[in-house]
């Protein structure tokens, strides 16, 4: 039998299996083709399949029942999930359930190399474990809705699917109102803890002094008030898991217990000498930066390593602008459910899209259903709440504007330094924000990204970006 390592690609689309085939045959796989699952269940056992590339929505079965048939009769292969209809909770189903990953359509042929590359090199190191969730769960849904399609969101969503199935510690950052508490719930949601308790905790709304007997209990007389035992919230998560937020307002001391706790997994309530052995998984989020935190003195070092297995950084609504859209409407369908669809004008649909969102899903929400309330049906920019209607952004040219506002060079030149100057346009117009010029250009985030670096364009973290078009 060839050494070569053996690739499955499933796709009910010729051009889709032509082009993922042509590219792992030139770097050296043995591949094999299938125009439906059930052709692929029927040669499940005649290779040592090492890869299946395999689509989403297929004729018959889909691509869940492939993953979920090769891990249950092959486990060790690699499971790549193609779609062209991506969503942040199809990529959390995918990874949490044990795909190695979730390509969006259409993709390119740089970016299946560098997959091939990247198989290959686990294949030769035999580093090729990975962390997977227990198969046959059904895939159950998150306790509260993951919305998106912007591929900032879907690689963050296919990073909780990972871990979501281990016990590790997961610190999660980003600014106010971007869903820490949605994520956390989505980790515990497809966990091996799902049937416990998932307690939030806001450490930002207890004050020092009760802090340490709201999380671990007090007995009988241990302070003012405490005229009985209580149990506190973290005995409370026993088996399950604890929610810690804006976990960088607590104190020093109490920082001390906290870490105890983590790494003895003991507690002590307040006012006692017993200590309780207590299983629970923490799940901590700050809207800070908690590195900056811990060099400022404010935190403690040893705590952040211990919940910082696994960081996870939620992207601003500003950087998911696909995502506006799709939020704004299942918020709208939540309020009326049982009452007819409230609609949007085309004018309060661009809006929503071009506001900058400083509160991010949470101002969002509240502007939605503020208007969903007020409105005649219709959401309209007079709904909105008044701050959202007073904001004015200059509108994305459309792109023969743009075109015509490239200056002519001097002598004719290359189609290459065109279209460097035509990206350079299109980014100084959105303000840096690549999701909005990749739009403009209509080409993916991928690959903006590469032509930024192919003429090398200052992007909005650069000294020199400008910070309007000129």
């Amino acid at each position: 039998m060839n050494s070569n390592p053996h690739v499955l690609v499933i796709d009910d689309e010729p051009a889709i299996t032509a082009l993922v085939a042509t590219i792992l045959r030139d770097d050296q796989w043995e591949v094999e083709e299938a125009e439906s699952a059930e052709q692929a269940f029927g040669i499940l056992r005649d290779e040592p399949w090492d890869v299946v590339f395999c689509d989403v929505q297929l004729g018959g079965a889909d691509g869940f029942s492939v993953l979920r048939r090769f891990k249950e009769e092959s486990p060790t292969t690699k499971v790549v999930l193609m779609t062209g209809h991506g969503s942040a909770s199809g990529a959390m189903d995918a990874t949490s359930f044990g795909a190695y990953d979730y390509l969006l359509k259409p993709f390119g042929a740089e970016e299946l190399q560098l997959l091939s590359q990247t198989l290959r090199e686990q294949f030769q190191t035999q580093n090729t474990r990975r962390l997977r969730a227990p198969y046959g769960t059904g895939g159950a849904k998150a306790d509260v809705a993951v919305l998106g399609r912007s591929e900032v969101f879907i690689n963050v969503m296919k990073q909780v699917g990972r871990v979501a199935a281990t016990n590790l510690s997961v610190l999660l950052t980003g600014e106010s109102g971007t869903g820490k508490e949605v994520i956390a719930s989505s980790l515990h949601s497809r966990s091996s803890r799902r049937d416990q308790s998932f307690v939030a905790v806001n450490c930002g709304a207890i004050s020092a002094e009760l802090i340490e007997s709201e999380l671990f209990g007090h007995t009988k007389g241990s302070f003012t008030g405490a005229d009985r035992d209580r149990k506190g919230l973290w005995e409370e998560a026993d088996k399950g898991t604890v929610f810690l937020d804006e976990i960088t307002e607590t104190t020093p001391a109490f920082q001390v217990k906290l870490l105890r706790a983590l790494q003895q997994g003991e507690i002590r309530r307040v006012g006692s000498n017993q200590t309780l052995k207590v299983d629970v998984r923490v799940i901590a989020a700050s809207n800070r930066n908690v590195e900056e935190e811990v060099a400022a003195g404010r935190f403690r070092e040893d705590l952040f390593y211990r919940l910082n297995a696994v960081a996870i950084t939620l992207p601003p609504l500003r950087e998911r602008r696909e995502d506006i859209l799709l939020l704004a409407k299942s918020f709208a369908e939540r309020i009326y459910s049982l009452s007819p669809q409230v609609k949007f004008s085309i004018e309060a649909l661009q809006l929503l899209e071009t506001y900058p969102w400083p509160g991010n899903i949470r101002e969002l929400e509240n502007a939605v259903v503020r208007a969903t309330a007020v409105c005649d049906g219709t959401i309209r920019i007079k709904d909105l709440p008044e701050r959202i209607q007073q904001y004015r952004s200059q509108p994305l040219p459309e792109l023969k504007q743009l075109g015509e506002a490239i200056a002519a060079p001097k002598e004719w030149t290359t189609l290459a330094v065109v279209e460097g100057l035509y990206v350079a346009r299109v980014l100084a117009h959105t303000g840096g924000n690549k999701q909005a010029a990749a739009r403009v250009l209509e080409v993916d985030r991928k690959t903006l990204d590469r032509m930024i670096k192919r003429h090398n364009i200052p992007t909005r973290h650069s000294a020199n970006f400008p910070s309007q078009a000129a």
